[in-house]
């Protein structure tokens, strides 16, 4: 068994007790007025004594425990971020609470889909769009894993991450943090990284899995509503924290800014009917930073904690909602008990970090890892003649063009600052990153290393006058040209084109020197009219510290690029699956607030929209190239147990050099399901030696197949998930433009 299949979910279910039936439970508590042992007195109490802190008891029982020893207002202080996790603090921007029970930890948290954010001394890893690039599960819980380490070392323990998201347009600001347009890709990701991050059990850090749910754009994110019919919303938005949930089991889920249909996502019965009920979650729903809007409306609806400071869920309010009925302490002690049995079942009360944080906790096995995702996850788009790999046949001098090739280019943007994500305010980059990359290593130092051990010089020049780069390229005998486009929280990009001139850099270049190769640093599709004039084309997304090494290792041909891509490349923004206002950004009608986007796209996100409209896209999903060649080959699908499925083929590597493929496998089910196209359900990474074949087998279980719904549609009409009888086929290839097919039947479930 490998590691990422540790049973650990099953043991802290167990540890957890009777979640799900004891939080309706009533717990009498002690009067507002009354005192108790306090958290400041820790120190000097015996925390022993306190039933909360019997590791012997059940999670359940030992939040019970402490409820029944807090008065109410200490109860209310689990229901807000900053009360819950300062417990001796007591006054907090001018709202007053008793100091907490004894014996309660003190938690930070930190925002870090791709790493710890805002802190020196970690790892910057690469982009997580570049992590789903890799399609590489064990990756993605290493990094995970990692990230605990890290986090919990920093004193930091809960991680407001991994995200999922839907990828219905490429102009999505927060596209880099989340998995790309496939729903089943974007929750085995997420899963795993979740599972990675709770996996070091003497350093419990819990993982929140965000944005609940249909959170697709940044421009008026707090003020639009995503409008959808039920099927889209399971198949599309809510079928990858289904898949999350139930393989990485994170301790809670955040609700997003935006309204679903009208009713704001942390104060929609969705919380409690869809994401409690049908799908079983058991930890705590905390908001975004200002998406609660209500008290009783929120807290009725499922929402456990109010993210930050208290807004909504102070005292003050709670008490008059309670007086005025409209909500009960039995919803106040059912949220905070959430809480609370989170916080023991992922080990906050049992392991606390350090009272001062580890100066640097980068480990080389974690450079290693980073570099390793950045290698997995770039993408080879374009490769015509023998340009790539360079080699001693390259010539004798090489043209780096860009300034985001170098930490220190001397003018525009730097290496460091493309390492991770951009913090854009306002629709205009700030110049600094979500993570510090103080560690990192640009392409041109690498670059140059890598060339002197071939006996080839390195040029560099920094882009800023294309004319000149042009003439520096004319000089060389390969150019290889840095284009970016920096994409992130907070606003939409307003077009595919890359930053600063970077298309016309590009062409310039390619104008004077015809062995161009392009390096792509993009958080997002880009439009590429520059790509007919250039040899080769590699996507590297936002690659982290260990951008340099990776880069050099790729292009050299060290490493064999095995990048694929996670999210379709349209040939313009215009060739999306959501094209009009209405869809994207979205209208405000006249007098309203409330921007109004219309999800009428419903299922044909992605590449399910360009195979139902027969449109052909500029690069398609799942496509990437190597620097050898593949061919699939002898599909067939037959089923294992009730209704798993195990699916079989053979890889031959029929080019030059080992290398490694992912095949992957697309399901398109019987007519009567209505779906738009094939969908993927599998997909495997296959090494293989220059020559070497190998026959593949993909064993689905059956509760893969049911978690995932990889047989099953969404009847509406029935409110529930349908297998539907008659011929399903298979489509297996090495992106979503398949090349073999293999046809099975399955009884209607």
């Amino acid at each position: 068994m490998s590691e990422r299949q540790t049973p650990r979910t099953a043991s802290r279910r167990r540890r957890r007790g009777a979640a799900i039936v004891a939080s309706a439970v009533l717990i009498t508590v002690m009067p507002a007025t009354a005192g108790t042992a306090t958290a400041g007195n820790a120190a000097a109490t015996d925390c022993s004594k306190a039933p909360w802190t019997d590791t012997r008891k059940s999670a359940d029982q030992r939040a019970k425990a402490l409820l029944a020893a807090s008065t109410r207002h200490q109860i209310y202080r689990w229901l807000v971020e900053q009360p819950a996790n300062s417990p001796t603090q007591t006054d907090f921007q001018g709202v007053t609470y008793p100091v907490q029970v004894s014996c309660t930890p003190t938690v930070t948290y930190t925002d870090g889909p791709e790493g710890v954010r805002s802190v020196e001394g970690v790892t910057a890893f690469p982009a997580q769009i570049s992590l789903a690039s890799g399609f590489n599960e064990d990756t993605a819980y290493a990094k995970g894993k990692a990230m605990g380490s890290e986090s919990f070392d920093k004193g930091k323990n809960v991680i407001l991450g991994p995200g999922v998201g839907g990828g219905r347009t490429a102009l999505a600001g927060r596209t880099p943090e989340y998995f790309g347009e496939d729903p089943v890709v974007n929750g085995v990701l997420a899963g795993a990284q979740a599972r990675g991050i709770e996996s070091n059990e003497d350093k419990p850090v819990l993982a929140d899995l965000k944005h609940y749910v249909a959170n697709e754009q940044e421009t008026d994110r707090q003020t639009s509503s995503s409008n959808m019919d039920e099927r889209t919303y399971k198949e599309i938005y809510e079928l990858p924290y289904g898949i999350a949930l139930s393989e990485g089991d994170p301790e809670s889920v955040m609700c997003s800014y935006n309204q679903i249909n009208g009713v704001y996502a942390c104060e929609n019965e969705l919380l409690d009917e869809s994401l409690k009920d049908e799908l079983g979650f058991e930890g705590y729903v905390m908001s975004d930073y200002g998406a609660v809007h209500s008290t009783a409306a929120s807290l009725k609806a499922g929402l456990d904690q109010e993210l930050n400071r208290p807004i909504h869920y102070t005292p003050e309010k709670l008490d008059a909602a309670l007086a005025a009925g409209e909500i009960t302490q039995a919803d106040i002690e059912r949220a905070a008990l959430r809480v609370v049995r989170s916080y023991i079942d992922g080990g906050l009360f049992d392991h606390v970090p350090a009272d001062e944080p580890v100066a640097d906790v980068s480990t080389p096995a974690h450079k290693a890892l980073a570099r390793q995702i950045a290698e997995e996850g770039s993408v080879l788009l374009k490769n015509s003649g023998d340009t790539l790999p360079l080699d001693k046949r390259s010539g004798k001098t090489l043209a780096v063009i860009g300034s985001v090739a170098a930490n220190d280019p001397g003018s525009g943007m730097t290496a460091r600052q493309l390492c991770s994500l951009p913090l854009n305010f306002g629709g205009t980059t700030s110049g600094r990153n979500t993570m510090a990359c103080e560690d990192m290593v640009a392409p041109l130092d690498s670059l140059t290393e890598r060339a002197a051990e071939l006996g080839i010089e390195v040029v560099h020049d920094d882009g800023s006058d294309a004319e000149r780069a042009a003439e520096v390229a004319a000089d060389a005998d390969v150019a290889v040209v840095f284009g970016y486009k920096q994409v992130g929280e907070f606003s939409d990009p307003k077009d595919l084109g890359l930053d600063a001139g970077g298309d016309a850099l590009i062409s310039a270049v390619a104008d004077e020197n015809h062995s161009t190769v392009v390096v792509l640093e993009t958080g997002t599709a880009t439009t590429m009219p520059w790509l007919s004039k250039v040899d080769s084309v590699l996507e590297t997304w936002y690659p982290g510290e260990q951008a340099g090494p990776a880069i050099a290792s790729l292009l050299f041909g060290d490493v064999n690029p095995s990048g694929k891509l996670p999210m379709t490349f349209p040939e313009s923004e215009e060739q999306q699956p959501a094209d009009t206002e209405e869809q994207y950004p979205g209208v405000v009608p006249e007098g309203e607030t409330i921007r109004q986007v219309e999800y009428s796209e419903g299922l044909e996100v992605g590449y399910r929209w360009y195979q139902a409209q027969d449109e052909e896209p500029l690069f398609d999903y799942g496509y990437g190239l190597s620097y050898t060649d593949f061919d699939v080959s002898g599909a067939k699908v037959s089923t294992n147990g009730k209704n798993g499925l195990t699916v079989q083929f053979k890889v031959t590597n029929t080019g030059k050099r080992a290398g490694t493929e992912v095949p992957q496998v697309y399901l398109e089910l019987p007519r009567s399901a209505d779906e738009p196209s094939a969908r993927l359900i599998a997909w495997d990474r296959v090494s293989l030696k220059a020559g070497q074949s190998r026959s593949v087998t993909i064993e689905l279980t059956q509760e893969q197949v049911d978690t995932r719904h990889l047989t099953q549609y969404y009847d509406d009409d029935r409110d529930a998930w349908r297998t539907p009888s008659g011929t399903f086929t298979a489509h297996v290839g090495t992106s979503s433009d398949t090349t073999l097919s293999t046809k099975f039947t399955l009884g209607k479930r």
